[in-house]
Formats: C-alpha cells, structure tokens, sequence
C-alpha cells in the first residue's frame, strides 16, 4: 500500500495516486476468482465540508457515467446530506439540478458571513435559534430535504446508507443505519455550536465531523472497493483578512476534522481516494456553487482514470451481474 502521509493530493495524477489505483485494478480484474464471476462491491464514502460537500456532486455524475450504482454508501455532514439523496434514488444530475434551481449570482456588495444570500433559497430555510443549543435552526431545511426524498426511513432507501453523527458528551461516533432518515441526516450536519443537538434514541448528536469527517471505513468490510472523496478543502488566508467569531467557529471546527481525517489517513487508507482542489470557500458559501463544481472538475478526471484502472467495473464481462443497489 502507497505511503499516505501526505493526505493533500495534487490537481495531476500523482505517483502515489498510480500505484493505488494499479494496485486497485490487480485486486479488482474483471470478474477475477475473488469475485465469483460478479462485477466489484463499490463502496463510496462521502466527507463533511459545508458548502464544499457540494464538489460530491461531479464524483456523482462520474459513477453515474460508467453506469456504477454503489453497493453501500456512507456518509458525514453534506456528506449525508448528498449521500441521502443519491441513495434515495436520484442521480447525480437530478442531485445538481436540485441544488442549481435556488442558485443564482450573489450580490457583489455584501459578503458578510451571516448575511445569506437570497438567491440561497434552501439556506433562508436556517433560522435563528439562539435559546435551543446552537444559532440557527436546520428544520425547515430538513423538511425541504423531505420534499425532495420520498424515503423516510433508511430501509426505504434504495441504496443502504450509513450516517456518521458524534455523541455530544464523549465525542464518540454515532453510526446510523436504520429508522428515521431525516433526523439522522440532521444529527449528522449539526455543527457544534452553530446548529443544536439532535435527541435520538437517548442521545445528544451532533455532526459527525466531531469524530468521523470521511467514514470509509465503514464500508470495507461490505464492498470490494471503496471510493472516498474528502471535500475538506483547503484556506489561505489573504492579507488583511480577518474572521468574525461565528467565521472563528466555523473555520476552527474544519480544522479540526481535517486533522481527524490526516491521523486516520495515516494507518488506514481507502482504496482510492480523491481530495478536489478547493480554496477559501468557507462552510455557508453555498452561493459559489459553480465556483465548487468548476474546481472540482480535475478531481473528477482523476476519479474517472482511476475507475478506468479497475478492469471489470465500468465495462463488466458478458454474465457479470451488476453491483447490487
């Protein structure tokens, strides 16, 4: 296994990148005797980030391209927001249509963190709630979700779907699987702090960033490849530039899970693994879609090559049955 010490991949496909992906492919060959003559078990793992989850979206339209539908996903923050989607049955382009339709340019005069765009209709949903726990109110938001996802319990799903959330008093990860979808969803994306606990069968939750930024390792034990796309992203700071405290929070809580997610990377490592190239976009940017899907197209490219590599996945040989939804 390549060396993963540096958990930052460049926009190119690097040497480390390479040898995985080859690696991948000699594990995977088409239908090989592992496999008892069936197409690879894909495991796809998607990681929190805010608005950057968004760059989930292209990776999305890349499976769909080779007409890969994962045997399991797993899911942490935005991560669990798309992967509930896509799960529920929703391509990755009806997943970009859903999100594009309440997008628009934002007004070039007013930039303040707090100050949500209007063309961000699914972000007007968030709502103050100062005296609950956290600053803003993900319900509506939830129930917006529930509008565009007919399941409302994980076995509803047409894809089975893990969601990471952490218990608020020992920082300990929350795996759910099974019962309500939604609340598990906005367990999953309550930012300590910015959004209030979820109570769920007697525990306090909040995002699963907390313990579990990209839970890959949930699904290997199920899948024969697993695919993770970590959309932390990258910051830095321009001159003069300065953060309010709720921006502090925010900024502290992606470091935070970043440093989770290069200590994990260190002794356990997906088998392929795609980090897009995204800058200074910060956690309620969602009004810079565009700029995260344009930036994460190099990623999708490299996902692409390395799917390629896996002989036997894209183009299955005659009486190999698909993977299993």
């Amino acid at each position: 296994m390549p060396d993963h010490s540096n958990t930052t991949p460049p926009p190119t496909l690097s040497r480390r990148e390479f040898l995985l992906f080859t690696g991948a492919s000699l594990l995977l060959a088409a239908c090989g005797d592992g496999l008892h003559g069936r197409r690879p078990r894909v495991g796809l793992a998607l990681g929190g980030g805010g608005a950057k989850g968004l760059a989930h979206i292209p990776m999305l339209e890349a499976l769909d391209e080779f007409g890969i539908r994962p045997h399991r996903v797993a899911g942490t923050s935005i991560g669990a927001i798309i992967g509930a989607l896509y799960a529920g049955g929703l391509s990755g382009t009806r997943v970009r249509a859903l999100v594009e339709q309440f997008l628009v340019d934002r007004s070039e005069s007013d930039r303040k963190l707090f100050a949500l765009p209007r063309s961000l209709r699914w972000l007007d949903f968030i709502d103050p709630a100062l005296a609950s726990g956290g600053l803003l109110d993900s319900s509506d938001f939830i129930a917006f979700l529930g509008e565009a996802i007919t399941a409302r319990r994980f076995r509803d799903l047409e894809i089975p779907l893990k969601v990471v959330a952490a218990e608020l008093w020992s920082g300990a990860p929350v795996v759910l699987d099974s019962g309500p979808l939604l609340s598990a969803v906005q367990a999953s994306m309550a930012v300590p702090g910015v959004f209030p606990p979820v109570e769920r069968d007697g525990l306090k939750l909040v995002d699963g960033g907390v313990a579990n930024p990209l839970p890959f390792d949930l699904l290997s034990g199920e899948c024969d490849l697993v695919i993770a796309i970590d959309v932390s992203g990258d910051h830095q700071p321009e001159d003069g530039e300065e953060l309010s405290s709720m921006g502090a929070v925010f900024h502290s809580f992606q470091i935070m899970s970043q440093n989770i997610l290069a200590e994990k990377l260190r002794y356990r490592q997906p088998d392929i693994y795609i980090k897009p190239d995204l800058m200074n976009v910060r956690m309620l940017e969602f009004y810079k879609a565009h700029e995260v899907f344009d930036g994460a197209l190099p990623a999708k490219q490299r996902l692409t090559r390395a799917l390629r590599n896996v002989r036997g996945l894209s183009k299955p040989r005659p009486g190999c049955s698909p993977a299993a939804k």
